[in-house]
């Protein structure tokens, strides 16, 4: 097991309130967030408006149901395998019933609630449970696996109680803030704690999480972190943690983010997300030197694909510095700055090139459309690739049955083997050797070396600073994170 796990599947807002104390005060008293006496009154303002999310689905045989680890599962699962062929009636059904749990908040009182796209991602019925004890059915509106927001709807007689957002960004570290949801399946519970840290990444290109160490547990997905206005500037969505427990590393997408994406659900449907077309990598202080640049910020163009950057000029070895007026400090804020401006829509984009300054005009696309895999070719669909290449330090190679026999690996293994490895590389350093096999890039599966370079670049196209591989050695699976820059540099 890694010493760190991140829980993205199933997270939440915690118990009991944390009692903090604060070792001095702020040094500006007036814009400080005084240390409250209760937070009682708070969640009598907001509380109506939180739910409690079920969710059922159907699950194929021999598929863990969405609650892994349920001991009543397991013992019906060996109690059925035990059983003499024949006395079990539908030994192997085709099918059975799932269920799982998570929370979310009320955002107008005609019935729209958001939550985490995870948390009701496949499921057939969505049952809303409010605070009075009410229960309706909900269908989806729109759902964003990017941000992990899903946008639902309930149909009530009656107005329902709600809450408004608040802005993220004047949030500071050390401000509190207060949790709601439902953990472990225990029903609405309350935690409460401090801001630490925000503008948090983990693993996304629109990650903008605000960090605290408010108790969030298993089983609250989706639900509100409240400031002490009743507002909500994020939603709960992510733990750190080496037992799937609650350690004082929370997430939450801050509310800022969640707001562009639930606007363009209610009115689209989906995302539409503003799209450039390059590829691209910060600059780092010795890049800066070697191209004349008097400090190390923007965002390096690597490749310039055909797209709406090659339309305008954008060109291999430009550096954005700015966009749509907005200074471009690294290449996490122009993903996150061109993914939020309008599609379709002419924005300026200053340039620094062969020493000099330039603005091109250029015509966003929608990411979503680019990102689309496009049908290949009959004769594309035949042909398989080369047998290995050198990729970020590796010398992959295409799994084959003589490959499978050598390794010890079962006959209908899929993935990639690490046929050989640069001793100097990154790849070395965090622990990869010959003969692992590499299952999934980016959280894909991946069965050839054609898919294996496809995720690299569209991780490279997203801005992401390092790629995440689930690598499988001798039986035992295990992620490791391999810094793109790095295999660039070299």
């Amino acid at each position: 097991m890694l010493a760190d796990t991140l829980n993205r599947r199933f997270l939440a807002p915690a118990a009991l309130g944390v009692a903090l104390s604060l070792g001095s005060v702020a040094a500006d008293p007036a814009a400080a967030q005084g240390r409250p006496d209760t937070f009682a009154d708070l969640v009598d303002k907001v509380d109506d408006s939180v739910v409690n999310i079920t969710t059922s689905s159907t699950v194929a045989a021999g598929v863990r149901g969405p609650n892994p680890g349920n001991p009543l599962e397991d013992f019906f699962e060996e109690f059925r395998r035990n059983l003499p062929e024949g006395e079990d009636g539908p030994r192997r059904p085709p099918s059975r019933r799932g269920s799982a749990l998570g929370s979310g908040f009320v955002i107008s009182e005609d019935g729209y609630i958001v939550t985490n796209n995870h948390v009701i991602e496949n499921a057939d019925e969505i049952l809303i449970e409010f605070w009075s004890g009410a229960e309706l059915p909900a269908e989806v509106i729109g759902t964003d696996p990017n941000t992990d927001i899903a946008l639902l709807k309930v149909e009530s007689d009656a107005p329902l109680p709600f809450v408004p957002f608040g802005d993220s960004d004047v949030m500071r570290t050390g401000d509190w803030v207060m949790a709601m949801g439902n953990p472990l399946g225990q029903g609405f519970s309350v935690s409460a704690g401090i801001v630490s840290a925000r503008e948090r990444e983990l693993q996304g290109a629109y990650d903008d999480y605000i960090q605290t160490d408010a108790a969030i547990n298993r089983g609250n997905s989706g639900g509100p972190l409240f400031n002490m206005d009743g507002e909500v500037i994020g939603v709960n969505t992510a733990i750190l943690s080496p037992n799937g427990g609650s350690i004082g590393l929370g997430f939450a997408m801050s509310s800022n983010v969640v707001t562009r994406v639930i606007d363009q659900l209610q009115e689209f449907g989906e995302t539409r997300r503003g799209w450039l077309g390059v590829r691209i990598q910060d600059v780092d202080p010795e890049l800066a030197e070697a191209l004349g640049l008097e400090t190390a910020r923007g965002a390096l163009i690597t490749d310039v694909p055909e797209g709406p950057a090659m339309e305008a000029g954008i060109e291999a070895r430009d550096v954005i510095l700015s966009f749509d007026g907005k200074e471009i400090e690294d290449t996490r804020e122009l993903v996150r700055t061109v993914g939020n401006a309008p599609v379709g829509e002419a924005v300026r984009v200053t340039v620094f090139r062969d020493g000099a300054t330039q603005t091109l005009l250029v015509t966003l696309g929608r990411r979503e459309d680019a990102e689309r895999p496009v049908p290949a070719s009959a004769e594309e669909e035949i042909e398989e690739g080369p047998d290995s290449k050198e990729l970020l330090g590796l010398t992959v190679a295409t799994l084959n049955d003589e490959l499978r026999t050598q390794l010890g690996l079962e006959d209908d293994a899929e993935g990639l083997v690490v046929a050989d490895i640069d001793a100097d590389s990154a790849a070395y350093e965090k622990g990869l050797r010959a003969g692992d096999v590499i299952e999934e890039a980016g959280q894909v599966r991946v069965s050839t070396i054609r898919e294996l370079e496809a995720r690299i670049a569209e991780a490279r196209e997203a801005g992401q600073k390092s790629f995440l591989l689930l690598v499988r050695r001798q039986g035992d699976p295990r992620f490791v994170a391999l810094s793109l820059e790095e295999a660039d540099a070299e």
